[in-house]
């Protein structure tokens, strides 16, 4: 393989562009701190995960072994036994969600899905692809679902076993559905708890709540029946991915065998990324329990930090308990573009993630959104 100049030339200036902005953004949760040089050579392999990494398959340039040990340590975190537990690295935080949506709903074939306004985007596309009833639920205004109008509107559809979607860290605002109160409002409306089926979408706070003093509810241990959490988000990944997690009884229904790989297929993209099992182990095998704490505390003093420094300055700033995202008022389109803020009607977030190890860049926003705001009130 041959390229031409001007091929080469256009590679080099997108080279420098990466380089340039590896570090650069402050309204998305990607961590940039990575250093996957030791699996590069595993570039030149076609390595495919197609089917289940518990069985043989007749493909042999799989990483299932790496897989499983990946998934293994996701159950534990997750507080599941292992043994109890299945699931798989996925395309993402979408896949994630979907399978975790599609086993709900071969559960509840005709149960409702129900999902708050402050949902990623994503699961309005989920509700279509899998043709499942749904209903979307209004917020509370820091971002987490209305309680009360979730249980109205289960009322409503007088639904008998409802597939709820709860976030463990909205896009938006950083907000954690209360999964605890969840279920007791359900038992509450006479809701017995195998009558409902319940899935978390933490992508990113998945990877903080594990590692803090006085975590709100994430895990089976307080009753959930799936979840998916981001690798490109809080781990860092140079290849966007994501791990799902589920109870095994409930995959072993969408099981199926698929004989010219000689093996059973329970995912939902068939063919997948062989490389990014590689990429996941390699970040649990090198970071200790106490080294994931010493991130997420770095990430969030910063976060308690620049809501102080906005606070300071008269901006009503503000972020979720345990959250690192940090919501304030929007600010003028050429200082959202120029730090490429996420912006969301009247408001805009920063999210300190990782490969943030001062204040430095978090400053240089807060200035311009201080001068912004000066400049506009003249």
């Amino acid at each position: 393989m041959t390229l031409s100049i001007e091929s080469q030339n256009k590679l080099d200036a997108f080279w420098s562009h990466c380089v340039k902005n590896q570090y650069f953004n402050l309204g998305y949760p990607e961590s940039a701190d990575f250093n996957y040089t030791n699996l590069e050579r595993f570039m030149r392999f076609s390595i495919n995960n197609c089917g289940d990494w518990g069985e043989y398959c007749n493909y042999l340039l799989n990483s299932f072994e790496f897989e499983k040990e990946v998934m293994e340590y996701f159950a534990t975190l997750f507080k599941i036994p292992f043994a109890e537990s299945w699931g798989y690295i996925t395309n993402g935080g979408t896949e994630s969600n979907m399978f975790g949506c599609y086993l709900g709903r071969e559960i509840f074939p005709d149960g409702t899905l129900y999902y708050s306004k402050d949902t990623h985007y994503s699961v309005a596309k989920i509700v279509k692809l899998l043709r499942i009833k749904s209903s979307v639920v209004e917020s509370l205004p820091n971002g987490e679902v209305d309680y009360d109008d979730l249980m109205s509107k289960i009322a409503r559809d007088n639904e008998k076993h409802p597939i709820i979607f709860a976030n463990v860290g909205t896009t938006v605002r950083g907000a954690i559905d209360d999964i605890a109160l969840i279920q007791q409002r359900l038992k509450e409306a006479g809701f017995r708890r195998e009558d409902y089926y319940l899935h978390a979408d933490a992508a990113l706070s998945g990877m903080i709540l594990p590692f803090v003093d006085d975590p709100q509810a994430y895990s089976f241990a307080d009753g959930i029946d799936s979840i998916g959490v981001s690798g490109h988000k809080m781990i860092g990944s140079p290849i966007p991915c994501g791990i799902v997690v589920a109870k095994k009884k409930n995959v072993d229904r969408i099981s199926v065998e698929i004989d010219y790989i000689s093996a059973h297929d329970k995912t939902i993209s068939g063919s997948r990324n062989g490389h990014t099992p590689l990429m996941m182990w390699e970040a649990v095998r090198s970071h200790s329990h106490e080294s994931w704490v010493r991130r997420i505390e770095r990430c969030l003093n910063l976060a308690e930090y620049a809501v102080e420094r906005f606070q300071k300055a008269g901006i009503n700033a503000w972020r979720n308990r345990n959250s690192i995202t940090v919501v304030f008022p929007c600010p003028s389109e050429d200082v959202w573009k120029k730090h490429c803020l996420a912006t969301s009607g009247d408001i805009a977030h920063l999210i300190v993630t990782a490969h943030h190890l001062d204040s430095s860049q978090i400053d240089r926003l807060i200035d311009d959104v201080i001068a912004d705001r000066q400049a506009n009130a003249a």
